[in-house]
């Protein structure tokens, strides 16, 4: 255990290998205010299965309190890294950097509940508040607004000096009230979101395909419950994305699923980002994209999930430096998390600082060696830089076949290796050009084989390829800019429509 901590700070520390720009800052004004984590609850219930219950209580609470002005909040992939580990309360508080955290337990029989919650306040490990709640499911969305307006007026007033007055209860309520906007009425239906979010989470086809008929259940139970049809829509955008149905098919149910929350709750960040995401990476309607991430970050400012998405496109879109800050505030949020970590990488290789990549792709590894399409993104720079041993080693430890032969058609390229290049590049023809369009326009860029190179980005353009929108901004594309066809690509894909349009 002490070294797995050991491993997480290491992770979460600035060291030596770590770029100059993701190191932290003195303390400002947001970093003294008011902080907390909330760990995973602990499962007491009878079974595993109902580890979703439990996991998805702490993160209903962190979406509420993210939303309270002058809180800052651990984002959830960080403090679900604490998730089974028995670490000490100032241990947690110094790897996220918070002053307090929340930790409980869920117990679940039936259609009873105990759920028993703590604030511990992590300079000396003293409780500011505790509380154990026996209730009935029906009951949820109460236990969740109590635990919520104890948090906040304890913060509020222990942790800034004021008064545990009535005016402070009154407060707090307001305050959760106006957070938990988008939440539906019926317990049942708010069960199934926990469990379908739970299975949207694994990313794969069977795991996404049971979180969407678990979320299609919620929102037919409760057809007025805005998150629940903002999660479905992100299932439904992930199928078509990653492939498991066609594009079209995915972009019309999210499409639909997302307008829906929207009419219920016009300024739900989870259903803007997912319109953002539509607008920007499929419909190429850069200008809607960017005004539905923007109404998401000025709704939720702390959001490390809204930071990072509207820094990545500023980066992708020509405004990298404020794009940087707004990925650098979701680390600071996130410290522990592969996706910010992930995030910044592509801005570094975005920029030209093909160093300060690397190291990020390392941290990303360390947190995550399984996560998809990084291990050869990282063997292509390394490759670029001439570490041709190392590059072919990551190229080969990428799990997704389609990104392991990318990886090795470019490794291979750098190393003067045509001829394996060439045999990786036509099994990638072979077997994936159906959803690589946009890989294969890559490899054959990198290559300076341009005419095949504009020939599968118009194909990637004309199948809606999820990585078609990436093109203008992706450092392998650089020698087709002075291409007479180039202003063309930009402008199908609406950077002509932009304040500041990628040249």
């Amino acid at each position: 255990m002490r070294n797995e901590l050991e491993h997480l700070r290491r992770v979460a520390a600035p060291d030596a290998a770590t770029p100059k720009r993701e190191r932290r800052a003195a303390p400002s004004a947001e970093s003294e205010a008011p902080s907390i984590a909330v760990l995973p609850f602990a499962n007491r219930s009878a079974g595993p299965e109902d580890e979703y219950f439990s996991d998805g209580l702490a993160d209903e609470l962190i979406s509420v309190l993210v939303k309270i002005r002058g809180l800052r909040v651990a984002a959830r992939t960080s403090s679900a890294s604490f998730k089974g580990k028995n670490a000490t309360i100032a241990e947690v508080g110094h790897a996220l950097n918070v002053k307090s955290v929340l930790e409980g337990s869920v117990r679940k029989a039936g259609n009873r509940v105990r759920i028993s919650v703590q604030l511990v306040k992590v300079e000396n490990g003293d409780a500011l508040w505790s509380e154990t709640y026996d209730r009935t499911l029906d009951d949820i969305f109460a236990v969740q607004d109590d635990i919520a307006q104890s948090v906040v007026k304890e913060l509020r007033t222990t942790l800034l000096g004021g008064s545990p007055d009535s005016d402070a209860s009154g407060a707090a309520r307001a305050e959760v009230a106006a957070a938990a906007e988008g939440r539906g009425q019926n317990a049942e239906a708010h069960r199934l979101l926990l469990e379908g979010r739970f299975f949207l989470e694994r990313m794969s086809n069977d795991g996404i395909a049971r979180g969407v008929a678990l979320l299609e259940q919620a929102t037919a139970l409760d057809p007025g419950y805005a998150k629940a049809w903002a999660e479905l829509a992100r299932g439904y955008w992930q199928q078509g994305a990653f492939g498991y149905v066609p594009i079209v098919e995915g972009h019309a149910r999210a499409r639909k699923a997302v307008d829906r929350a929207i009419a219920l709750v016009p300024d739900l960040p989870d259903a803007l980002l997912v319109l953002a995401l539509i607008k920007g990476v499929y419909e190429w309607d850069l200008v809607a994209a960017e005004a539905n991430y923007r109404k998401a970050l000025a709704a939720e400012p702390g959001n490390a999930i809204v930071l990072e998405a509207v820094g990545l496109f500023l980066v992708r879109t020509g405004r990298p430096e404020e794009g940087e800050v707004l990925l650098q505030r979701a680390l600071e949020q996130d410290p522990l998390s592969v996706r910010s970590w992930s995030a910044l990488m592509q801005y570094y290789r975005v920029t030209g600082r093909d160093e300060e990549a690397i190291a990020c792709g390392r941290k990303v590894l360390a947190l995550a060696p399984d996560r998809i399409s990084t291990h050869h993104v990282l063997g292509y720079l390394l490759a670029s830089q001439g570490h041709h041993d190392e590059a072919l080693a990551e190229a080969e430890a990428e799990p997704a076949p389609w990104a392991k032969l990318t990886g090795l058609a470019a490794v291979h390229h750098y190393a003067g290796r045509k001829a394996e290049s060439q045999a990786a590049l036509d099994r990638l023809l072979a077997e994936h050009a159906d959803e690589s369009a946009f890989q294969i326009a890559a490899v054959y860029a990198m290559r300076g084989e341009v005419d095949e190179s504009f020939r599968w980005i118009d194909h990637a353009l004309a199948t809606r390829d999820a990585g078609a929108a990436l093109v203008p901004s992706e450092p392998i594309f650089k020698g087709l800019h002075g291409d007479p066809r180039w202003p063309e690509v930009l402008r199908r894909l609406g950077f002509d429509r932009l304040p500041k349009q990628i040249a």
